[in-house]
């Protein structure tokens, strides 16, 4: 195990999740016993429904964070939507202690951006005015303007807000911090940001959680086919 982890292990006890629970229907979360953690960054890929934000939000509650996103400070709920999985999550830490952390997910920051601005008013507080900002915008500076060295984060689809370019920027700052003592877990089908150097990819797709090499995701083949074949593919699509 890497020492620079504040989390090295996901373990689920199934014996907390109720018979009916939907989690159970989903293959890949239901045949999770345990999940190493192996290196600073670590993304979930997989297709849509395949369990990868379930198991993050329930990561992210079991350690502490609002289930709609923000810091361990934020307590609000505009929708309780999240699954019982986190009951059962266990989170084997590392005798360090993370200086900061944050989740982040794109569904809810809109909710987030307007907390964010009702707590900077209070004493001390310092307001980032998200909402007189682009999403992607908005994003960017979070990260930049928020997130700290040694910290703790959990981004769910980061990209969606994100222009390529903007996901080349967010690349950068998601290496600086883990070369800072950072450790990130993050659900992405960004075939940019999946790209990034050292990271341990696990699959959602299939059934089970499995490591997978950058080539080896659906995100990576389906983008390179479509760059290096996008005459034929289409008319394979399209009929045409």
């Amino acid at each position: 195990m890497d020492d620079r982890l504040y989390v090295r292990e996901i373990v689920i006890d199934w014996a907390h999740v109720s018979d009916d629970s939907y989690v159970r229907s989903i293959p890949a979360v239901a045949s999770l016993r345990s999940l190493p953690l192996s290196a600073p960054v670590t993304f979930f890929a997989g297709e849509n429904g395949s369990g990868k934000s379930t198991l993050l939000e329930a990561v992210a509650v079991a350690w502490g964070f609002n289930p709609e996103g923000g810091s361990r400070n934020y307590h609000f709920s505009t929708f309780d939507s999240h699954s019982p999985l986190h009951d059962a999550v266990r989170l084997y830490r590392s005798v360090r202690r993370p200086a900061w952390g944050y989740f982040l997910r794109a569904e809810s920051f809109y909710n987030v951006a307007t907390k964010e601005e009702e707590y900077s008013r209070g004493p001390g507080g310092r307001p980032q005015h998200f909402h007189e900002k682009s999403h992607g915008e908005s994003f960017l500076a979070l990260v930049q303007n928020t997130f700290r060295c040694d910290g703790f984060y959990l981004l769910d689809e980061p990209e969606a807000a994100l222009s390529p370019q903007r996901q080349l920027t967010l690349l950068m700052e998601i290496d600086r911090l883990a070369r800072d003592g950072s450790q990130f877990i993050i659900v992405t089908h960004s075939p940019i940001l999946l790209g990034l150097p050292g990271a341990q990819i696990l699959s959602f797709d299939g059934g089970a959680v499995r490591p997978v090499a950058y080539e080896d995701t659906d995100s990576y083949k389906v983008t390179e086919m479509f760059i290096n074949s996008r005459d034929q593919l289409l008319h394979h699509l399209l009929g045409e």
